[in-house]
């Protein structure tokens, strides 16, 4: 089964943390994207160059910025083949954003 991980960030999670540290969150990151049942991911971009399109009455509307306000942002995400939930929430619960004041949202992939 699909699962898609998506990576909720807290802002300023990475604040005063030195080179170091922030090299050891990186790499723990990328040995997520080296196990073999993640088959596809991305880090998307900060919020400060984040467009919102919606559509109302025929016109095209754009704001700046996410869609909503939230103590987090979405930072990016994993989409992995796994055996069942607890595997998925076992990747889950190595990625850094989740001990960070984020969070990891698990949610299975429907396919058509």
């Amino acid at each position: 089964m699909q699962y898609a991980l998506i990576i909720h960030e807290a802002p300023h999670a990475y604040d005063g943390l030195s080179d170091d540290e922030q090299k050891a969150i990186t790499a723990e990151y990328m040995a997520i994207r080296d196990d073999r049942r993640v088959v596809g991911g991305a880090r998307l971009g900060p919020v400060d160059v984040t467009s919102t399109v919606r559509v109302a009455g025929g016109e095209t509307l754009v704001t700046d910025g996410p869609f909503a306000d939230a103590k987090e942002a979405f930072g990016g995400y994993y989409m992995l083949e796994a055996d069942d939930l607890d595997a998925a929430i076992e990747i889950a619960s190595r990625v850094p954003a989740a001990r960070m004041g984020g969070a990891v949202e698990v949610r299975p992939v429907v396919t058509y």
